[in-house]
């Protein structure tokens, strides 16, 4: 199964162009993580793959439904979305359970009729995901790195297929993020784990189980390929336009930061 498909993708708008001729696939079996700049185009095609935006010209497929002839409100429930998109916009006074049960709707807010079923299995995300405790507590007195455990339960209340991690790892502490990863890593290895699109600007981030690496740059795919292939020095300078050095954090992560 073909998870997504970018096909001569272009996004235009008040006549400027802001990605440009993307084609890219991801099939099944595949982790990938997308690197890039501020600016460089990545919430835009995060937005797009959710269903936010439509493309301008090209074909997007996303888990086998083509935009334009698919049902979108029934395809983003099939995507869970981690991003401070989503989070800006959920109701800070709700409690930890209500946010996670809203996300088998991908409503913000919980207007639906739920049952108890739908309450322990919003508690049961949480607790493996290490937020037990957090369940009648409020949204907004939550720490950063309770809120992400909490949106990423969401995103998994409607078994979606395809996860998306848009910089999941901003605004935690070097303890926390580290949680975090570990927590994600163990996500993946439980049976039928969704594909994980997993966005960063930081290359230690990208771990063990991610199998490609997309690079974006202005708008335009720079690169493709296999982390081993692209977290290289030559590569990195080129695409980021100024100088870097890389050192290894273990066997599988490495750190990448200016050259001084």
């Amino acid at each position: 199964m073909t998870i997504l498909s970018f096909e001569a993708v272009n996004l235009i708008r008040k006549q400027k162009v802001l990605l440009n001729n993307i084609n890219w696939r991801i099939e099944n079996g595949e982790d990938w993580a997308i690197l890039g700049l501020n600016g460089a185009g990545k919430t835009l095609l995060l937005q797009m793959i959710a269903g936010n935006i439509w493309p301008s010209n090209g074909k997007l497929t996303v888990l086998e439904s083509e935009f334009g002839k698919a049902n979108i409100p029934n395809l983003t429930k099939r995507i869970g979305w981690v991003s401070n998109v989503v989070e800006a916009k959920l109701y800070q006074s709700d409690t930890a359970l209500s946010i996670v049960i809203s996300g088998k709707f991908a409503s913000i807010g919980l207007w639906q009729e739920h049952n108890l079923a739908d309450e322990e299995k919003a508690a049961a995300l949480l607790t493996t995901l290490g937020g037990g405790q957090l369940l009648q507590k409020p949204y907004q007195i939550l720490s950063q790195g309770e809120k992400q455990v909490v949106l990423i339960a969401r995103a998994l209340m409607a078994d979606p297929e395809l996860l998306i991690l848009d910089e999941p790892c901003n605004g935690l502490d070097l303890f926390a993020r580290e949680d975090l990863l570990a927590k994600i890593t163990k996500l993946k290895q439980q049976k039928n784990a969704p594909t994980i699109l997993f966005v960063t600007h930081h290359t230690e981030e990208i771990l063990p189980f991610i199998s490609q690496v997309l690079m974006i740059r202005n708008g335009q795919i720079y690169a493709k390929g296999t982390p081993a292939d692209l977290i290289t020095a030559p590569v990195l300078n080129d695409f980021y336009e100024r100088p870097i050095q890389i050192t290894t954090l273990n066997q599988d992560r490495l750190l990448v930061y200016p050259k001084s």
